[in-house]
């Protein structure tokens, strides 16, 4: 993994050095860490995100553009970390903590499958009394209702916190989830993979390696998972870099990353938990509630880049639910091959007050209008719907 120095002077690049640097990217060169952090100080989005586009293009020379129907459950909002961007979670004994019935479950996949979903979302927090055994019967309960329904569930930190509570080895901890119905998991908890981040924004959590090496067992074990980036809180432009890079090493190494997503951090209306220590008994913390959200601009380049520097990773999501459905279209001429999920429910985000919501005729708007043929794939990006007669 390259380092960067967070105390160097920005690097700059001149239109010449800039339009080389991207001819070669276009190419297929590999981007360094350090051309790479010099596009994130670059004001040239135009030019970056014409490059990104170029990318997927190669990428993807097929004349669509893909999107997927599911719903994120929260099972339980019941958590031992404290992460200061949270609105969601509640601290354990709170009156409105909760942990799911298998019957509101089973409505809400229900819901989903008749939308023509195949495919739920599952995460919660940081239990700290459920054990391994309640996870995998949730599971085999589901499957066994919804067998045509994949599981993608359990972000890193939670199948890490499942290790520490069972106190099994990591591979034992999947491969038993995966016996019990465990189709994918979600890169949720990633945060930013530098650990100085994850200390300043987040306590009781999975710090860089662990969120790591869970995906990498994951992939030893024939799974595959996506790769998510929260940015623009507390991190530098070299970490954010350094985010990706992480990622990078990591696919080059197991190849089990299906596709990258990166949003922009939502500022919470109210930060709930901030300096509430007798409460929930946290101690220091940032409030994330007063840092100014990153506009389009921001999200619109990052992405852009990501696309540029994640050579090995096949696919990458708009993510309209943080950014808006234009923003999110123009994201498909930002390095973006996928309008992400419909996303029947989401309940974090909405939380801190960013509430977008899109109907399946809504996405295949979106797609259609930029050009492309709106197609309907699973979390492995396979295609599970006819193709339309003709274009858009």
């Amino acid at each position: 993994m390259s380092t960067l120095t967070a105390t160097a002077p920005p690097p700059t690049l001149n239109a010449s050095e800039l339009k080389s640097l991207l001819d070669k990217t276009v190419a297929g060169e590999r981007l360094s860490t350090e051309s790479a952090l010099a596009l994130l100080h670059s004001h040239d989005v135009i030019s970056i995100g014409e490059a990104a586009h170029a990318v997927t293009e190669r990428m993807h020379p097929e004349r669509i553009r893909t999107y997927n129907i599911d719903r994120n459950i929260n099972y339980s909002n019941a958590c031992t970390a404290v992460c200061d961007f949270c609105a969601f979670y509640r601290p354990v004994g709170h009156e409105e903590a909760y942990v799911l019935s298998e019957e509101v479950l089973f409505q809400k996949i229900q819901e989903t499958v008749d939308l023509g979903g195949d495919q739920v979302l599952m995460q919660g927090g940081l239990h700290p009394t459920l054990p391994l055994e309640w996870y995998e019967n949730l599971l085999r309960s589901i499957k066994e209702r919804f067998p045509q329904v994949n599981l993608h569930a359990f972000s890193p930190p939670e199948i890490h916190h499942f290790m520490k509570l069972s106190k099994l080895p990591l591979e034992t901890v999947l491969q038993r989830l995966k016996d019990a119905g465990l189709g994918s998991i979600p890169g949720g908890g990633g945060e930013i993979l530098v650990d100085r981040v994850r200390k300043a924004v987040t306590r009781g959590k999975a710090l860089t390696e662990d969120w790591l090496n869970v995906n990498r067992v994951w992939h030893q074990l024939g799974g595959k998972s996506t790769a998510t980036m929260m940015f623009g809180h507390v991190e530098t432009l070299a970490e954010r870099i350094e985010h990706l890079d992480r990622i990078r090493e990591l696919q080059d190494e197991t190849g089990g990353f299906t596709a990258f997503i990166c949003w922009t951090h939502q500022p919470p209306h109210v930060a709930p938990w901030f300096g509430r220590d007798a409460e929930n008994g946290r101690k220091g913390g940032t409030d994330m509630s007063q840092l100014p959200p990153a506009g389009a601009f921001e999200y619109l380049k990052t992405q852009a880049i990501a696309r540029l520097f994640l050579d090995n990773v096949p696919n990458i999501q708009s993510s309209w639910v943080t950014q808006g459905e234009k923003i999110g279209q123009v994201a498909l001429f930002f390095g973006a091959n996928d309008m992400g999920s419909l996303m029947i429910e989401e309940n974090v985000v909405s939380e801190a007050g960013t509430v977008h919501h899109l109907s399946v005729e809504s996405l295949r708007r979106c797609i259609r209008e930029a050009g492309y043929i709106p197609r309907q794939r699973n979390v492995f990006y396979e295609l599970i719907e006819e193709s339309e007669t003709s274009a858009p």
